[in-house]
């Protein structure tokens, strides 16, 4: 089909190399439901529905949220349009020829500085910045659809964190004043069926470099996050949201929420759909825990991203908030 990457004409030689590499062990991992919140109580049962918040970010890092204010109309809607932006040709996808008059290329797939399988995503993603949406212009219904996620994903995201940060002595104002609007950004992914499915991922192990990052995914499954010190997967949830912390909470927080390692199971015979809004500061916003004494040194998203390019050229691999530990 022309619309597929052509990962194993490009990676052939890592897997020549590697095919007979051990498996991984994504298969044998149990599916477990992770904590499951109902926003309805914000409107009742306030402070309850906040203490669960909190708990589920300090505990697992993750939780699924009802009631949340997206419409499934909305949702089915916006996967309607991912699909038809995913299944065009190849090489229209990766010349960006939909896409010129945006800042930043949004199409990537696979991983360019691979060095073996266990360093290769089976995926492919458009990346949105929120500023970028209203140049869409060639896609004017798949513009319109992320214009009405991304509306109701960031007062979402905004809300969340402010309860997130009451038990933080981090100023009440700090999240209105650095994670703007255009800052953040939306990510639809596509993870293709895979015929070497136990030799790699379909996206690698890591961490999010955001505050918090809620995703919506299809009921193929493939979700999996690391809990106490072993992997298991997430049920998929037809009528929830995933919400989980990302690196610079774990920060602010002085470890108290925890960005954990979450990754995404490669799948022989299906394609899976996710799509994901990234709540981040500004590029300057100074991200420092009041909390003492502090386990990490203050730092901008700038010097993080920073960090984090010069670490994935030279290890494959991101190595996050232990690059900024006292």
């Amino acid at each position: 089909m022309d619309y597929e990457p052509p990962f194993l004409e490009t990676y052939e030689t890592l897997v020549q190399k590697h095919v007979g590499d051990s498996k991984n062990d994504s298969s044998l991992v149990e599916r477990y439901e992770i904590p499951l919140i109902d926003l309805g109580w914000l409107n009742g049962e306030r402070d309850e529905c906040k203490k669960e918040i909190a708990e589920a970010a300090s505990k697992w890092g993750f939780f699924q949220v009802v009631n949340h204010g997206i419409s499934q109309e909305l949702l089915e809607s916006l996967q309607f349009e991912q699909k038809k932006v995913f299944y065009q040709p190849f090489v229209n996808k990766s010349a960006q020829v939909n896409f010129s008059s945006l800042s930043a290329k949004p199409y990537r797939w696979g991983n360019p500085f691979a060095t073996n399988l266990r360093q290769l995503s089976w995926s492919e993603a458009f990346h949105f910045y929120l500023t970028d949406i209203s140049r869409m212009d060639q896609h004017e219904s798949l513009r319109s659809s992320i214009e009405a996620f991304a509306t109701r994903m960031f007062p979402l995201a905004e809300s969340l964190a402010e309860i997130l940060a009451c038990k933080l002595n981090t100023k009440s104002n700090y999240f209105r004043e650095h994670c703007l609007p255009n800052s953040s950004f939306i990510r639809l992914n596509r993870y293709p069926p895979c015929p070497i499915s136990s030799k790699v991922h379909g996206l690698l192990p890591h961490s999010d470099t955001s505050f918090l990052t809620i995703v919506h995914q299809d009921q193929v499954g493939g979700l999996q996050l690391m809990k106490d010190g072993k992997w298991i997967g997430v049920k998929p949830n037809p009528q929830a949201l995933v919400v989980n912390i990302g690196d610079f909470f774990q920060a602010l927080s002085n470890g108290v929420y925890k960005s954990i390692k979450h990754r995404v199971v490669a799948a022989e015979k299906v394609e899976r759909f996710s799509m994901a809004f990234f709540y981040c500061p500004s590029e300057e916003a100074v991200i420092e825990s009041h909390i003492k004494p502090a386990m990490y040194r203050k730092f901008t998203l700038r010097e993080y991203r920073q960090q984090t390019e010069k670490d994935v050229k030279q290890t494959g691999d991101k190595l996050g908030l232990s690059r900024f530990l006292l």
